[in-house]
């Protein structure tokens, strides 16, 4: 009977909702908005939230703008609100006084997202929503503020415990694998050939993490091989002619890509929770691994030699190694982190920076970001959090005795000195 009721219950809430959206047809987007939020009715709700998500999407970049300025600034904050409720809360502080405050701080727009959030499939159409405000408006101060409302609900709504974890091979849906293509951000995949290679070898493995709401959207992935002994280039690890290696003469797996695939989910981290879950799964499934690296662009150094004038030459490969061990170890930017992104993302991991190869990605992007370097950086998972905790607190770059030699033998020359 239960299952009756609820299959009868979702036929008359999608024939309310059609019948509903098509009395929506011509009322303004911000009125839609307005009357979401002011929605009592769970149905009548829903059919205003599809609406708005559906008409949302089909709008131009200046239409789009339009509507999140208006519920960036219709549906913020009252400061004399949040004032008042906070002086009655320090008067008598009680639940009511809280819920008052409570209430006060929290802008409608936040109320918004979630009630749109209940149509099913709406939380892709969310992350699109963000993707298109940090695409478009990124630097009002207004939109800025509503990006930290998507962000606060993101955090929420796409947490570890919600995450799964899958395995992608060459056995996966065309679909996923077309994305896995697509999304590939460190070394492009250039064909369906090159995609295989990636992921038929027996010593080859690619993870990704889904999230139930958008099971057929990769949210990021990590690419591994398997090896034997630290890879030096990424070239050799993923050269065409290659004799793929017998799972148990592997001892090293590398992390040789990781990409994050949604861009509406910027500075929403889950990349350090997927690189401690494989490391762990692969320890468990393979006894003889014992060490855990990854091989690493490092996209800022050029950058960063520019902007410092500083003499350097691709050439020189021996110059290149201690100009980016310098790097890594000591240029550094606000808050007194690491300069460089990818370098910020593995040490606040728990990893430690290990070696560094010259002339280890001479493809030209390799070229034009690093002069070809690249650099391991080893994870320890007998030191992960000790790591985590160390660099969380002083900001101090923990590196093998190796780099620390190197970096402490770089020729700083400045090109204005020549």
């Amino acid at each position: 009977m239960t299952l009756l009721a609820d299959l009868l219950s979702t036929v008359f809430e999608r024939r309310y909702r059609r019948s509903g959206a098509a009395a929506l047809d011509g009322r303004p987007l911000t009125e839609l908005a307005d009357a979401l939020v002011g929605s009592a009715g769970e149905t009548s709700g829903l059919a205003l939230a599809e609406e708005i998500l559906t008409r949302f999407d089909t709008l131009g970049d200046e239409e789009k703008l339009e509507f999140l300025r208006y519920i960036a600034s219709a549906m913020n904050i009252d400061p004399e609100a949040v004032r008042s409720s906070l002086d009655e809360y320090e008067r008598d502080p009680s639940k009511a006084t809280y819920r008052s405050f409570a209430a006060a701080v929290e802008p409608a727009r936040q109320e918004m997202i979630r009630r749109l959030n209940r149509v099913p499939g709406a939380t892709g159409a969310l992350v699109q929503m963000r993707a298109d405000l940090l695409r478009l408006g990124g630097k009002e101060p207004e939109l800025q503020a509503l990006d930290l409302d998507f962000r606060h609900l993101f955090a929420s709504w796409f947490n570890r415990g919600f995450l799964v974890l899958r395995p992608i091979n060459w056995e996966s849906p065309a679909h996923i694998l077309e994305k896995i293509i697509a999304y590939e951000a460190v070394h492009a995949i250039d064909s369906w050939d090159d995609l295989r290679r990636r992921l038929e070898p027996t010593d080859r493995r690619c993870f990704a993490f889904f999230h139930p709401s958008m099971p057929d959207e990769p949210l990021i992935f990590v690419e591994v091989a398997l090896n034997q002994g630290i890879p030096g280039s990424v070239q050799a690890l993923l050269a065409e002619d290659r004799d793929p290696l017998p799972q148990d003469q592997a001892d090293t797996a590398v992390f040789y890509s990781i990409s994050n695939c949604q861009a509406g989910l910027a500075s929403i981290s889950f990349g350090n929770s997927l690189i401690k879950q494989v490391a762990s799964d692969l320890a468990a499934e393979m006894s003889g691994l014992k060490t855990f690296v990854t091989l690493s662009p490092i996209p800022g150094l050029s950058q960063w030699l520019m902007q410092e004038n500083i003499e350097w030459e691709v050439e020189k490969p021996d110059q290149m190694k201690a100009l980016a061990a310098h790097y890594l170890l000591n240029a550094k930017g606000r808050g007194k982190m690491p300069f460089d992104p990818v370098a910020r993302f593995h040490l606040g991991n728990g990893a430690l920076v290990h070696a560094v190869h010259a002339d280890a990605d001479t493809s030209d992007k390799g070229r034009a970001q690093s002069g070809g370097t690249m650099v391991n950086y080893l994870y320890d998972l007998s030191r992960v959090s000790q790591n985590h905790e160390h660099f969380a607190n002083t900001r101090e770059v923990i590196a093998s005795t190796e780099v620390r030699s190197l970096a402490a033998s770089a020729s700083l020359t400045s090109t204005q000195e020549r």
